[in-house]
């Protein structure tokens, strides 16, 4: 069962003359008043009867006053906290009236939750350590976001060459009237010896033809002479002229063909081939980009999985409040990081972790609750009753919520706040008649 404070009397500490209160057992008590009044005063005198004297006030006497601190807060487990006489000496008994010392308070009673500033006001990362060591994860959890950034920056370095890669590819010249690899020069050089080749006996079979028209026209010269051997002229005229008819024939059938296609594909053939290799240079960057992007892609997917380990990993742990969570070493609370948080929210989650820290302490002190509204602190207060956790808490105010108001270092209207304050759904507390100046507790 955790500690929780019964009761407090406090005398001439700081500003507060003389208040007597009994908290509420869970839920929000607040102490009200104007500036100045003391409401202050009562959270440092509990904070020093517990916290020892490494929390006494510098001027812990109240200003002006004869008579030294006096100091007494009862707790659930029945142990008596005093501090009273002129050194204030702390004097703790237990139920069956032995007396004890600090040790015993400090075994219960959390250094944060009567200092909650102190958590309030460290680092982010502070705050997210304190968590992980309460809910145990911690080491699992740093392993897990060292890995995490390993990955990360791999893949950042993966993701740079990439860019580079496809912004070289991108900026690559690429034609498209030219083939897919370089011309041979050989090639287009036996295709042209084989055309001239073809030419050459087109050219020969035309000269045989012109021979034999020279002869046609000297044997007809002959014929012309040598009548007398008109007959064995005619006989042999007749062949020269059937194989003229054929000569001619062939040769009105040839086509040479112009190798002028070839020699501009030679003359061609370095620029055809300058084009060829800025393609396959093109083609060879968008496949080591596309490598690159292969890898990114893989470290992405392992990113992926170690992040799903820590939400696996928290998500499996005992939180201390439902939304409560750590990312990247900060604390994330319904996915705000502290200071995107609301007053109240920070308030809320402190007070969780406070109460998780150290579970055998009960209560909590708070300063300052004029932040919140009715509304907020309505919420505030049920929660705190929800979770069992006492908070004794000051505000600027003299309205209904308030458990006491204190004014001049005195509880205003005792007779009268009672009544007003047990009207308030947050708890509130009982106020006990107290003690003018100069009396006792």
């Amino acid at each position: 069962m955790s500690v929780k404070i019964n009761s407090l009397e406090i005398e001439n500490v700081k500003r507060v003359k003389a208040v007597r209160l009994l908290p509420s057992a869970s839920g929000l008590t607040i102490i009200g008043g104007d500036n100045g009044e003391g409401k202050t005063s009562v959270l440092d005198a509990i904070v020093w009867a517990l916290g020892g004297n490494k929390y006494r006030p510098s001027q812990a006497c109240r200003e002006g006053s004869m008579t030294p601190p006096k100091l007494k807060i009862t707790l659930s487990n029945g142990l008596i906290v005093e501090r009273k006489g002129k050194n204030s000496s702390l004097k703790i008994t237990d139920p069956t009236g032995t007396k004890v010392g600090q040790s015993l308070l400090n075994s219960f009673v959390n250094e944060l939750a009567i200092n909650l500033p102190k958590f309030m006001n460290s680092s982010n990362k502070e705050k997210a350590e304190i968590l992980l060591q309460i809910i145990g994860v911690g080491s699992q959890l740093a392993q897990l976001e060292l890995k995490e950034n390993e990955l990360y920056q791999e893949r950042l370095l993966t993701g740079r060459i990439m860019e580079q890669k496809e912004k070289y590819a991108d900026e690559q010249e690429a034609y498209n009237d030219v083939p897919d690899a370089p011309v041979d020069a050989s090639d287009l050089i036996k295709q042209q010896s084989q055309i001239l080749a073809r030419n050459g006996e087109n050219q020969r079979k035309r000269q045989r033809a012109e021979q034999i028209k020279q002869q046609s026209e000297l044997e007809m010269g002959q014929i012309a002479q040598l009548e007398n051997q008109l007959s064995v002229l005619k006989e042999k005229h007749v062949q020269t002229m059937n194989d003229l008819i054929i000569a001619n024939s062939d040769a009105l059938d040839l086509q040479d063909q112009s190798t002028e296609e070839l020699e501009n594909n030679l003359r061609n053939i370095e620029e055809v081939n300058r084009k060829v290799r800025a393609n396959l240079d093109k083609d060879k960057a968008h496949e080591d980009a596309k490598v690159y992007r292969t890898q990114y892609n893989a470290l992405s997917t392992k990113i992926d999985d170690v992040r799903k380990q820590k939400t696996d990993l928290l998500d499996s742990a005992n939180l201390p409040l439902p939304g409560l969570s750590v990312d990247d070493g900060e604390l994330i609370y319904n996915n705000q990081k502290w200071d995107n948080m609301s007053g109240s929210e920070q308030l809320r989650v402190s007070a969780a972790i406070v109460r998780k820290l150290k579970p055998d302490c009960g209560f909590i002190l708070l300063d300052k609750l004029e932040q919140m509204d009715m509304t907020t602190l309505t919420e505030f207060g049920a929660w705190l009753e929800q979770e069992g956790l006492q908070a004794i808490a000051t505000r600027v105010s003299t309205g209904g919520e308030c458990a006491i108001v204190i004014e001049d270092g005195y509880v205003k209207d005792e007779g009268q706040q009672p009544d007003t304050v047990s009207n308030w759904s947050p708890g509130g507390g009982e106020v006990t008649p107290s003690w003018q100046s100069g009396g006792g507790f």
